[in-house]
């Protein structure tokens, strides 16, 4: 999730889901790693691993390729429905190795109603590797709409210490062949850098993953 000082301390982003099934794995790869707007990797692998209990709590963990290094996040929460409206409530971080970054804990809270959803983070940053004099509090708020596989996502940062705010667009499709998942996306931002060009204001990213379940 590695931010960068300038303007923003040096972050459907594509976020790992939980399966259906009760215990699944999942695999893929990403043309580019953009993760809310900011640019992580080019080039990147991922794996993952998720339990969903009947009572819709969940538990999971998922890592990628970041260059320098590894990205791990751990995640676990309750999740729930009635109707077409659904809610959720967990916990995530983001542990990284050979000091690409360092470390990210957030309180997530979720709902959703039809194609809509909104999403909130609430965490904290131990700063930049090496100097924990730059660690943060921020907010990431996202606001969402999905219909038939095309998606639009708008999201927010607000660091108490590094920048007031920074917005983001990205817009994409998603769809499934073979049991295999394909999405491509347009990310936008002039606050944030989306590409791997810190000049660049656009980005398209491409990624292709497959879920297994396990013990079915």
């Amino acid at each position: 999730m590695k931010l960068r000082y300038g303007l923003v301390v040096g972050m459907l982003g594509l976020a790992p889901t939980v399966s259906m099934a009760q215990l699944s794995a999942n695999v893929g790869y990403m043309s580019d790693y953009i993760f809310r707007g900011v640019f992580q990797e080019d080039s990147s692998a991922m794996a993952g691993l998720d339990y969903e209990h009947d009572s819709g709590l969940y538990i999971g963990t998922w890592a990628a390729d970041v260059g320098d290094g590894l990205e791990t996040d751990l995640y676990f929460g309750y999740g729930g429905e009635s109707g077409d409206f659904s809610y959720s409530i967990g916990y995530t971080g983001y542990f990284y190795t050979d000091d690409f970054d360092t470390e990210y804990n957030e309180l997530n809270l979720g709902v959703g109603w039809l194609g809509l959803s909104l999403d909130v983070a609430v965490g904290s940053w131990d700063g930049s590797v090496g100097d924990p004099t730059t660690e943060d509090d921020y907010t990431h708020v996202a606001l969402g709409y999905e219909y038939e596989g095309f998606y639009i996502t708008f999201g927010s940062w607000d660091f108490d210490k590094a920048v007031s705010t920074a917005e983001y667009a990205e817009i994409g499709y998603g769809f499934t062949w073979q049991d295999i998942d394909f999405t491509v996306a347009l990310v936008n931002s002039s606050d944030l850098f989306v590409s791997e060009d810190s000049f660049a204001d656009n980005a398209i990213t491409f990624s292709i993953s497959k879920s297994i379940a396990i013990g079915q």
